[in-house]
């Protein structure tokens, strides 16, 4: 019981430390498990899980497959298919070819055992290209490509380890390597056949409503434990690509709402990461590393700087990729989860059959494993930036509702620098902030076509100021899952009371100001001749200057540091610019003042 809760309690504490300083998760959960391992020795992953160690792996893996399968719509790749097919055929093959060649003469494995050590290496894997692609922020056609790599590759990895596993067990017969390509070819067919069976089934289910909206998220879990078994039964190791299947066919198919089954697997997923990288690190044995020697270094460096380069560069050929972006892709391909889990099943699997050497391939693949994530880690994020090849930091803000007040209040945003959209269906609002250069959308906020056609990677703060406050909770609740709940915001409608406003809690979202100010009463100031404002905060006109200067009254909205980061005045919030500040407000003049909402200075 204390091993259990301090693995997760540790897997806690790596997430937000790496959440904290901007680092991926997975250097501190390593490092974690090599200190309660091998160093301290507190834990013992074989004595503690004991024959349920490696099961327990097995569906961690699937469940980490499934999610991250969820995600991968073809209608957001179009034009990069080309790219990712590459990929996974002709970058899979040279990966493979390249990582067997550098085993055999550096580490002198037989031919056997550096197949299939070749195979396992063609793996990347989710589990660190995702929380890696969340501190990099590369470009998007790049962070598409990445991430849809990382999970095809994965069950087709496992795939081609076990048919290189078959040319071992085979060797010396006749048409052993007719025997490998069978083996292949049927775990791609009850994979694919049943992972496409598994997600039309579930989702037909999900349309007709025959499971209750509270166990839809375990029904899924339970259906993905069991296609991935059911498939291994069938024929072993095809259930990573039947997983894999299930959730491309789910993602896909536009008949059912996925959202709570994703924010369910997303939670479990980052569960499962943070123990397994644990577990499995604390079972490495130092002494071997060292017994590595120099030959482990230089097959990583093979990998690193050889073989992962000619992939990205020949699968990228005739791409719209501009120069930098193809650079970072072939500096990206950190290996992950998948591929400790199939070596220490493999090393097991050789060392039964008589390869004494076998035992190198745990500590051979963790070398790796550590060695990209650490360089890749370290270097990706400035070498991105010296590229071109990254998205810079969000800072813009999306508005719902193109009436004045957000009109307003966008254009004075444009003018210091901030990306403004705003989104709206009515087409007289949209036309009035087109005419006035803001860039716009016009529909349904909530709809199916802005969720596909809406960028929002460069958008950090929501604004809800629509009038209409059923559509803003609406809103709230649609765009939560894309915005940090601290920086959506809204303003309350003159026909919303005390007691309903307690509803808007329950989304995370925040009211702009202390909420006694309305929207109403805000267009009401525009229409008497209000204006939007900017003010540069000195030490000889501060804050508290800026709200008592004479003849005219004003209502922050937010701020600007020296810096570029942004305060908005909400409660509870201390609103409380300093010099060097510039202050954006509604200004008023005495004669616009028929109508006077209270200036807080929060």
């Amino acid at each position: 019981m204390v091993s259990i809760t301090a693995i997760l309690l540790m897997g806690l504490a790596c997430q937000w430390l790496a959440w904290r300083i901007k680092l991926p998760a997975i250097l501190f959960l390593l490092l974690c498990g090599i200190l309660t391992g091998p160093v301290m020795g507190w834990i013992h992953p074989d004595q503690l899980f004991g024959n349920l160690l490696f099961p327990f792996i097995s569906l961690a893996v699937a469940v980490i497959l499934f999610e991250g399968s969820l995600t991968l719509q073809f209608s957001k790749i179009k034009g990069l298919e080309k790219v990712i097919r590459n990929l996974i055929t002709i970058g899979v093959a040279v990966t493979w070819a390249i990582t067997t060649v550098a085993a055999r003469l550096l580490l002198h494995f037989s031919w056997e055992l550096a197949l299939v050590f070749g195979a396992i290496m063609v793996v990347t894997g989710p589990t660190v290209i995702a929380p890696m692609l969340r501190t990099i922020r590369p470009k998007a056609n790049l962070a598409k490509i990445l991430h849809w790599e990382g999970i095809l590759v994965d069950p087709l990895g496992a795939c081609l380890a076990v048919m290189a596993f078959q040319f071992v067990l085979a060797r010396g017969h006749d048409g052993h390597i007719a025997t490998g390509l069978l083996i292949f070819c049927k775990m791609l067919l009850v994979g694919l056949g049943i992972g496409t069976l598994a997600g039309y089934g579930f989702g037909i289910v999900l349309k007709r409503y025959l499971i209750p909206q509270f166990l839809r998220s375990v029904a899924a879990l339970a259906v993905v434990c069991g296609a991935f078994t059911l498939s291994n039964l069938v024929e072993s190791e095809s259930g990573l690509l039947a997983v894999t299947v299930m959730g491309i066919w789910l993602g896909n198919a536009n008949i059912v709402e996925l959202e709570d089954i994703l924010a369910f697997k997303e939670s479990l997923s980052l569960l499962f990461i943070s123990t397994l990288f644990i577990v499995l690190s604390a079972r490495m044995d130092l002494h071997a590393f060292v017994d590595l020697g120099w030959g482990g270094l230089a097959v990583f460096a093979t990998l690193q700087f050889l073989a992962r380069p000619i992939a990205a560069q020949l699968s990228s050929i005739g791409s719209k990729l501009t120069s930098g972006e193809r650079h970072l892709l072939a500096w990206i391909a950190p290996r992950g989860i998948v591929s400790a889990a199939m070596a220490a099943l493999f090393a097991l699997k050789l060392g039964a059959i008589g390869y004494t050497e076998a035992s190198e391939l745990v500590p051979l693949t963790f070398l790796v494993i550590m060695g990209t994530i650490l360089l890749q880690s370290s270097t990706a994020r400035p070498l991105a930036r010296w590229l071109d090849a990254s998205e810079p930091e969000p800072r813009g803000f999306l508005f719902i509702g193109a009436q004045p007040l957000s009109q307003a209040l966008a254009v004075e945003l444009q003018k210091n620098g901030l990306a403004t959209l705003l989104v709206d269906h009515d087409w007289g609002a949209i036309r009035e902030a087109v005419m006035q250069g803001l860039a716009t959308y016009w529909g349904n906020p909530a709809s199916v076509h802005a969720d596909r056609n809406l960028d929002l990677s460069q958008f950090k703060y929501l604004l809800v100021l629509s009038p209409r406050r059923e559509l803003n909770l609406l809103v709230m609740h649609y765009y939560r899952p894309e915005f940090d709940p601290d920086n959506i915001f809204t303003i309350r409608t003159q026909n919303e009371s005390p007691v309903e406003g307690k509803n808007l809690s329950k989304y995370g979202e925040r009211y702009l100001f202390d909420g006694s100010v309305t929207y109403e009463e805000l267009q009401h100031l525009l229409r008497r001749g209000a204006t939007m404002k900017t003010t540069l905060l000195t030490t000889e006109f501060t804050y508290q200057d800026y709200l008592r200067q004479a003849g005219e009254s004003r209502l922050p909205l937010l701020a600007i540091d020296p810096n570029g980061r942004i305060a908005l005045a909400s409660a509870p919030n201390v609103f409380a610019p300093k010099p060097g500040w510039k202050v954006l407000a509604l200004s008023r003049s005495e004669r616009a003042r028929s109508t006077e909402p209270p200036v807080v200075a929060l």
